[in-house]
């Protein structure tokens, strides 16, 4: 990992090396946090990051159904994100703010633990290949009745590693996960989108998290006259489908050449999405400025 200078925990900044935890903290021992992945670009006006506001509206949306009071404002957060980053002078950065109860309660019942809440941030190139070969796993998505899907919850993503593992070791490079029911869901840490005559479907709402960058292809996707589709997909349409591609902060957008032992291009659509979803975060296109905060 590309270590930053400094870290930002509980409004100071401490170095790297010294952001360390008590081996009795909470969220270690029953994953009792929340966190958010954003992305800064380099942009010919400074750095600037995607969509900031969304991710940290998200962050605390999340944090309330672990009734974790965040003891800093939503601009707070904010700030502190572009001033960390002006900090380690980075230009392109993966960002990673977190909240958890910490250590001064074991149990279930949280009640009584501190609450810490860092930012961290590295250099992180996209996540995944820029295209991967992706199977079904024997894993299924949470159900929703069972968690709240729309949180990004630390303990969640102990479903993502095990289905990660499980195809991993076969040779592909990304697992997708069926919801409960037997539908498409979502990957470990992506959304997903398959192309059939120019239309973009993708799951709907309800097992998946909602992916701000899911949100942003629905959006831009009317910019090229795609119309979009959310809707329960079955297995035997996503192997007919003409393109697929996942989407996610880390991911970005990803074309999906394999699922299972059925072989995909990388079509027309994605590639057009994928191209200007790029000159969108790096401040080409000034009609989405909006969702650009810089800082400088």
């Amino acid at each position: 990992m590309n270590k930053a200078k400094k870290i930002w925990f509980n409004n100071k900044y401490i170095s790297w090396d010294k952001a360390k935890i008590h081996v009795l903290t909470h969220a270690l021992h029953y994953g009792s946090g929340v966190f958010e992945g954003i992305r800064c670009y380099e942009t010919s006006l400074g750095p600037a990051v995607f969509r900031l506001d969304d991710h940290i509206k998200r962050f605390y949306h999340s944090a309330k159904f672990l009734k974790i009071k965040i003891p800093y404002s939503s601009q707070e957060m904010k700030e502190a994100v572009l001033k960390l980053i002006k900090i380690n002078k980075v230009k392109n950065c993966y960002i990673r703010p977190i909240c958890f109860y910490g250590y001064g309660k074991m149990g279930l019942d949280p009640d009584g633990a501190e609450i810490n809440v860092y930012i961290s941030l590295w250099e992180w190139p996209k996540y995944l290949k820029e295209s991967v070969k992706v199977k079904i796993s024997k894993f299924i998505r949470l159900h929703p009745q069972s968690v709240v899907s729309s949180a990004k919850v630390c303990g969640y993503y102990v479903n993502s590693i095990f289905a990660t593992f499980d195809v991993k070791k076969e040779g592909y490079d990304e697992a997708l996960l069926l919801d409960y029911r037997g539908f498409v869901a979502e990957g470990p840490g992506e959304n997903i989108f398959m192309v059939k005559n120019k239309t973009l479907y993708t799951p709907k709402l309800g097992s998946i998290l909602p992916g701000i960058t899911r949100d942003t292809v629905i959006k831009i996707a009317k910019d090229f006259g795609y119309k979009v589709r959310e809707k329960d997909i079955a297995l035997k349409e996503l192997f007919r489908a003409e393109e697929l591609f996942f989407t996610g902060t880390a991911a970005e957008i990803t074309p999906i050449i394999q699922i299972n032992q059925y072989k995909k291009k990388i079509g027309e659509v994605s590639s057009k999405i994928r191209n200007y979803y790029k000159d969108i975060v790096t401040g080409k296109v000034k009609k989405y400025y909006q969702w650009l905060s810089f800082a400088n």
